[in-house]
């Protein structure tokens, strides 16, 4: 699966664990973060972005309006890139020469950098105020940690998120150690414990060296338990579980995950699209196809903006299906149908993949040796390095 380097993955692993909102603001601000979260999670940024708004209004002090805020913004830079999958943070450490992304609309990055400036500088301020107020060291942390997401995803500065990953990973230990019953900060110092324990020794050891800690099944159970914690980022340690779940092969484990949020936000399309993704990392083709028929029927209905590249992901991913289920016209028609698609380049290069092994199991072997060609090109620019190594090794068999 296609994967950035193994340091990136340290800052980006807070994907969906970035917009935790814990209470401490008046009831109206909290009422308004509560609903700007479920737009969210429902794909509704916009309407996110206006309640937010409405909320900091309610209770310019809120550090967390501010960092919800942030987070709905930054969200739509990853939706406009099309990086919002499992699949972006899936597989072995890829090549660290990645062309750097395009940069953002430069008045939502403004507005990003104004609104989390704000949130850490007033959880800043409480902290320096009452340096045993847990909730100003979890907003700290919190607010700290999407600015570290943010650099790392966006900006494209590993060196950069170090420090601010760093601190937030220390924000939310301090938390465990003031409230050991706050398992909501366990979400932030889970996902870094985990994702050190992946790294290779030598940086392992330099992460150790600067203090974050490690432990895979440690890290897991902390967000696990941040999941089960009736605070206002439960639904954040799921999405983080669906990954983790993925990267260890719990397939069952994740579609449990997504069970919930499909039956929670129904309007979140993408829901389905992992379901299905999910299933056929799973081996059950016939599962995922269903999953994707009913997304893509969800897809069709919704007027509201595509993720760049999103409709070419469905076609690849239901081609793969049929392709895995026999059904060899059909499974063409939906592979073909994503390369005529707007769409990510580690898209197409698994598209070209997929009728590559077509062509082989049709002893087509002149059809597959171009097919595999430009999915060993392709992959190889989109630092899907696994995928153009499948490739390179089905084109070498090939008399």
């Amino acid at each position: 699966m296609r994967h950035s380097s193994a340091p990136v993955v340290l800052a980006v692993a807070l994907f969906a664990t970035a917009a935790a909102a814990p209470a401490g603001a008046n009831q109206r601000s909290d009422a308004l973060r509560r609903q700007a979260s479920t737009h969210i999670y429902n794909l509704d940024r916009d309407q996110a972005v206006a309640v937010f708004h409405q909320a900091i209004e309610a209770d310019p002090q809120d550090a967390a309006a501010y960092r919800g805020l942030a987070t709905a913004l930054w969200l739509s830079i990853t939706f406009r890139r099309g990086n919002m999958t499992v699949d972006d943070y899936l597989g072995r450490v890829g090549k660290s020469d990645t062309p750097a992304p395009a940069p953002p609309p430069p008045e939502i990055a403004a507005e990003f950098r104004k609104a989390i400036d704000r949130a850490i500088e007033l959880a800043r301020t409480r902290v320096n105020k009452n340096p045993k107020d847990t909730d100003a060291h979890y907003q700290l942390g919190a607010a700290v940690g999407l600015r570290a997401s943010y650099t790392a995803t966006v900006d494209g500065s590993v060196m950069g998120a170090f420090r601010a990953a760093r601190e937030a990973y220390d924000e939310h230990e301090t938390v465990l150690t003031l409230d050991a019953s706050r398992k909501d900060a366990g979400l932030i110092v889970g996902t870094y414990r985990y994702i050190v324990s992946a790294l290779s020794l030598p940086i392992r050891w330099m992460a150790y060296v600067v203090g974050f800690g490690g432990g895979k099944e440690r890290g897991l159970h902390m967000i696990e338990e941040a999941a089960a914690y009736k605070g206002d980022n439960e639904e954040d340690a799921r999405f983080a579980l669906i990954l983790l779940y993925n990267r260890e092969r719990r397939y069952e484990d994740a579609l449990t995950q997504l069970s919930l949020l499909r039956e929670r936000y129904p309007r979140n399309r993408l829901a389905w699209l992992e379901s299905g993704a999910t299933c056929l990392r799973a081996g059950r083709p016939a599962d995922a196809e269903r999953f994707l028929n009913d997304g893509m029927g969800r897809l069709a209905g919704d007027t509201r903006q595509r993720m760049f590249g999103e409709e070419a992901l469905w076609y690849y991913k239901r081609g793969t299906a049929r392709a895995a289920l026999g059904r060899t016209a059909d499974a063409q028609a939906d592979l073909r149908k994503a390369l005529g698609t707007e769409g990510r380049n580690w898209v197409y290069g698994r598209t070209h993949l997929e009728l590559g092994k077509l062509a082989l199991k049709a002893n087509e072997s002149a059809s597959a040796r171009p097919e595999l060609r430009q999915a060993i090109t392709l992959c190889d620019s989109d630092n899907d390095g696994g995928t153009a190594d499948e490739a390179r090794r089905l084109l070498n068999g090939i008399r």
